[in-house]
Formats: C-alpha cells, sequence, structure tokens
C-alpha cells in the first residue's frame, strides 16, 4: 500500500498544508485546550476532543509517536471569556453550596467518564491549572515590564506590543470585542488579564499572592505555560474548538511571542506550528452553548436510549471542520449505523474462512487516503462500508482490515456487541428479560399463523418502547 501524505488545515495560514513535524526522531507533540470543569460538559464541547482523538488516531496510523496534553482550567475563566465579572468556577461554587475544589474534583470526574464513554484516548498528561500557578507567576514576571501594565484590577497585555496581533483570528471584529468587558484604563480594548487581583474587601477560594497583588492568573496565561512547560515552544500542533479562534488562541499567541523573545526575530512564531480547530456542534436553536440554559449532555443522549459510540459516529460522519446539526433523528441514524457495523463484524468473526480472490490493499489505499485528507472521516467511512460488503476477500481478511481502520476511527466495532446497544433509556418500564420471553411469545404466534396474537403483542411492545425490528438476519432483534 502507498501512504498518502498528510496534510491538515492550518488556521493560522487557512490552508491545507503538508504535515512536517518539528522532530522527526521524537513523537508529535499536541496541545488541547480542556474543559473548565464548572459544569458538565456538553455534546458540543465533547465534539472537540473527538476531535482531538482523531487528529491523534489518525497520527499513529501515520506511524508517528504521539505526546498529546490536554488541559484541565479548575480557576481563572471568568464567564463569557471576560476580563471582568464572575469567575466561573466561584460561581458554581457559590450556586451549588460547595468548596471550589469539590465542584472541580466533580466535574473533572465527570469529564473523565464521557470520555471514557467515547473511547477518546488518555492524553500522556493531564495539566491541571491549580498545579501551574508558581510557573505562571513566573511567566508574567518575564514579559512584564516590556509587555504587560498594571491597572487597580490587575496585570495586563499590550497586544500593540506584538506583531500581527489576531492574525489567527483574521479580524478584529464587534462580535469578538463584544466577549470582553471594558475595563476603565486599558489601552487596547483586546488588551487582557494576566494577572486579577482580588478586589478590596473580598477573599476568593482561589488565590495566590503575586508581586501585582493576592488573586489569581488569567485564563490566557494557563495554556501558555502548561503547553510550553509540557511541550516545549514550538510544538508541532493546537487543538481547540472554533470559538477559541477568536480570542483566547490570539492570546496564547501573544504571550508565546513576548515570552520566546522572538517577536522582531521571529515574526511567524506562534509556539505551536500548525493551530487547528472544530466547528460547532448546533442545535435548531444555534450553536449549542451551556449560557443557553438548556443542554446536552452524553447522558442526555444514554437516558434518551443512544449509545454514545453512536454519538462519534454521528461526529465522524461530518468533517470535522463542517457546522454539525444535532438532532435526535441524526442520533437515532447513527445508532442504526452503529449496529449495522457492529453486526457485520459479528458475521465475519463467526463465518468459516476462505481464500479471498482480491486483496484488501485497494481499499486501505482509499481509506488512507481520506484520513490523510485533513482527516476526512466522512470519506473514509464509505470505503469502511465498501470493504465490509465485498465477498471476493475472506471473512478473515476484511475482519483484519475493518479492525485496522477502526483503530483510527475509535468506534470498538471489534468489541462491541449488538447488546451492547440496547441502552436502556431512563424512561423504560419493562426489562430484557420480559422483552425476550415477548418476543419468543410473538415467534410462537407467528409460526401459529396467529397474526392478531402476534400484532397484539409487537403493539405491547410498543407501548412499553420497545421497536421490534423483524427482519433481521441473525435473529429477530429490538431496540428501546
Amino acid at each position: 500500500m502507498n501512504a498518502a501524505p498528510l496534510k491538515l488545515y492550518n488556521s493560522l495560514t487557512r490552508s491545507i498544508e503538508p504535515f512536517v513535524p518539528i522532530d522527526p526522531a521524537g513523537p508529535v507533540r499536541v496541545y488541547t485546550c480542556g474543559p473548565t470543569v464548572y459544569n458538565y460538559q456538553h455534546i458540543g464541547n465533547m465534539r472537540a476532543f473527538l476531535f482531538a482523538d482523531t487528529l491523534g488516531r489518525v497520527l499513529r496510523w501515520k506511524g508517528y509517536g504521539l505526546k498529546h496534553i490536554i488541559n484541565i482550567t479548575d480557576v481563572g475563566h471568568l464567564t463569557s471569556d471576560a476580563d471582568a465579572g464572575d469567575d466561573k468556577m466561584e460561581k458554581a461554587a457559590a450556586t451549588q453550596e460547595k468548596s471550589i475544589w469539590e465542584i472541580a474534583a466533580h466535574y473533572t470526574q465527570v469529564f473523565k467518564a464521557d470520555v471514557a464513554r467515547l473511547n477518546i484516548t488518555p492524553p500522556a498528561q493531564w495539566t491541571v491549572a491549580t498545579a501551574y500557578v508558581p510557573q505562571m507567576i513566573a511567566f508574567a514576571q518575564r514579559i512584564a515590564a516590556q509587555h504587560c501594565y498594571e491597572l487597580d484590577s490587575g496585570l495586563y497585555f499590550d497586544v500593540s506590543s506584538v506583531p500581527e496581533y489576531g492574525r489567527l483570528a483574521r479580524q478584529t471584529t464587534d462580535a469578538g470585542e463584544s466577549r470582553i468587558d471594558p475595563v476603565g484604563g486599558k489601552r487596547n480594548p483586546q488588551d487582557f488579564a494576566i494577572w486579577r487581583k482580588t478586589p478590596a474587601g473580598e477573599t476568593r477560594q482561589m488565590e495566590w499572592d503575586s508581586p501585582w497583588g493576592r488573586g489569581a492568573p488569567g485564563w490566557h496565561l494557563e495554556c501558555s505555560v502548561m503547553s510550553n512547560a509540557q511541550l516545549g515552544h514550538p510544538f508541532d500542533i493546537h487543538t481547540g474548538g472554533i470559538d477559541h479562534r477568536e480570542i483566547h488562541h490570539p492570546n496564547e499567541i501573544a504571550q508565546n511571542q513576548a515570552f520566546c523573545g522572538c517577536t522582531d526575530a521571529e515574526p511567524g512564531f506562534t509556539g505551536a506550528r500548525m493551530w487547528m480547530h472544530n466547528n460547532f456542534l448546533v442545535d435548531r436553536a444555534g450553536k449549542m452553548s451551556k449560557s443557553a440554559g438548556e443542554f446536552l449532555t452524553l447522558q442526555t443522549l444514554v437516558d434518551r436510549g443512544i449509545h454514545p459510540l453512536a454519538y462519534r459516529l454521528m461526529c465522524l460522519s461530518a468533517h470535522y471542520r463542517s457546522e454539525l446539526e444535532f438532532t435526535w433523528e441524526g442520533a437515532i441514524a447513527a445508532q442504526t449505523r452503529l449496529k449495522r457495523l457492529v453486526q457485520s463484524i459479528e458475521k465475519l468473526r463467526a463465518a468459516p474462512d476462505k481464500p479471498s480472490r482480491t486483496s484488501a490493499d485497494g481499499y486501505r489505499s482509499r481509506f488512507d487516503e481520506a484520513l490523510s485528507d485533513d482527516l476526512n472521516t466522512a470519506r473514509a467511512l464509505p470505503v469502511l462500508d465498501e470493504l465490509l460488503a465485498d465477498k471476493a476477500l475472506s471473512p478473515a481478511d476484511r475482519f483484519a482490515a475493518a479492525e485496522a481502520f477502526d483503530a483510527a476511527l475509535g468506534l470498538e466495532l471489534a468489541a462491541l456487541t449488538r447488546a451492547d446497544l440496547r441502552v436502556r433509556p431512563a424512561t423504560a418500564t419493562i426489562d430484557a428479560v420480559d422483552i425476550e420471553a415477548k418476543l419468543a411469545e410473538r415467534r410462537e404466534a407467528r409460526a401459529a399463523k396467529d397474526f392478531a396474537r402476534s400484532d397484539a403483542l409487537r403493539d405491547e411492545l410498543a407501548a412499553a418502547g420497545v421497536e421490534v425490528m423483524d427482519g433481521d438476519p441473525l435473529g429477530w432483534d429490538w431496540k428501546l
């Protein structure tokens, strides 16, 4: 099989570029902006981590080693990404009447559980923001004299002190600036907090002493410090949601330029060689957001009978740079598609082997070409479908190729069974034993041509939320 060269879309240049690792002998170094652990992550948030996992899987598919870092933000992130107002963590702690440490521990645990349910490969290191505060203070001290100024509310970065500020975002928009609350005394509207002082008369649960007073680090500072500490600068790829492309990542780049002291010698330096962003998951009301109130979590899907890996498949069915609309019909369709894939794998595993009349190399090349074209999983999935249906290939060869493809897709096709995909909705009023008993009774009724009884049993099951799927070649199946 001739491997295609890996090409990735670089948000910095707005173009697809050949991927060339910084260190050909070492692992590819990737940093992903992680969650702020003040609430449950909605499924739109989780799309960003599925995208980063797909990137890592494709890098390994292409033969690269990988060092992937995901951070946990447990301090410093203000509501609406602002420089004034409530800290998301402090606000959640007050609302839920718990300590901020309890809030962080709970939502970190839930997030990691969702990562596992989606079969996302854990990173080489979870970096927790509060563990890096001394390094953040040292970072700020190094850049303060040349790039920052102090106000009563904290230490601010002067964006005019670095070249091409905002090049990643490509423009300074009113929408972008509206996310930054005005702070009296700022030199430029886009200037941002490096260190936020605790207001006089207040005490925060998370605060530290610094040369600029007692307080907490700014949100943008955290990722610059943690990526540098774990991966060094420059590293290969920085990922995140497209919302980070407008403010958070340009601010990271400005800090990185200031810290390295290469703003003049290397005006193109940004800290990462490539910046990659996934697009939004949207619902019919618009972008999915916790600030909008109600939002869908992975558990919401499970409670409706949708397997977490069906959501993974739903995301893989669209290109990561495309908006993806979430509908329940789409989620159910993804569940059905996943079930068919699992059924095909089960049949191949059970089938007697025979010689192949052809080779799977053509499928491997096409699958590789799709993944190498900016992680085009939407184009790779039909190649898997065609492979599974090709009876000119032996069951063993189809199974082996599908298993190899799934290492890049992460759907656990060889481990799942149809029974695993029977996710019990929270509202279900019938259990599996009762379902199987009624299905057995229905089979007897149909064999006796008692179709009235058969239909009555089907209606009874439907009333309990069970859909009976006749015509399954592997035996009658059902789903709740």
